[in-house]
């Protein structure tokens, strides 16, 4: 049974292995939540936010056990924390190229830099702390993506 639930955790956590990828895992993860964003088929805005809120919770407990088997404060083959920031921030976008690029830059942004509160997320243990400083950064990156809306 502890194998089975170590599977799918490492199965959820590294978004199907996608954090196994060598060189910027998060960058891969976060590519790859545009394209399962971009093939999603068209949903009401309850079913596509329960499911965004159901994989950030499950998020926090699979990147938990991740971690603690790892002994990894935030290890960089998980991902699925990426792939909820943009889920946050995708939507705003909509299905423009372009905007979707914009968002996809934002994110990665503020996910690399971590700005104030941010970089304080990352340090909160467990899985709460490696789901929620990319939660914020899909916040900020909303943000970014209505300024630069707005100014262009």
């Amino acid at each position: 049974m502890r194998s089975a639930l170590l599977y799918f955790s490492d199965a959820v956590a590294t978004v199907f292995r996608i954090g196994h990828l060598p060189l910027a895992p998060g960058t891969w993860g976060s590519a790859a939540a545009v394209v399962g964003w971009y093939l999603l088929p068209e949903l009401s805005s309850t079913l596509y936010w329960l499911i965004v809120i159901n994989l950030f919770l499950i998020g926090v407990i699979a990147s938990a056990i991740i971690s603690r088997r790892d002994s990894d404060d935030d290890p960089s083959k998980v991902i699925i924390d990426e792939w909820v920031g943009m889920w946050l921030v995708l939507p705003f976008a909509g299905k423009s190229w372009i905007w979707i690029l914009a968002a996809f830059v934002c994110f990665r942004l503020f996910d690399i830099l971590k700005p104030f509160p941010i970089k304080a997320a990352e340090k909160i243990r467990g899985g709460w702390g490696i789901m929620l400083d990319d939660v914020i950064a899909g916040v900020y990156s909303i943000a970014g993506l209505t300024f630069l809306r707005i100014i262009l």
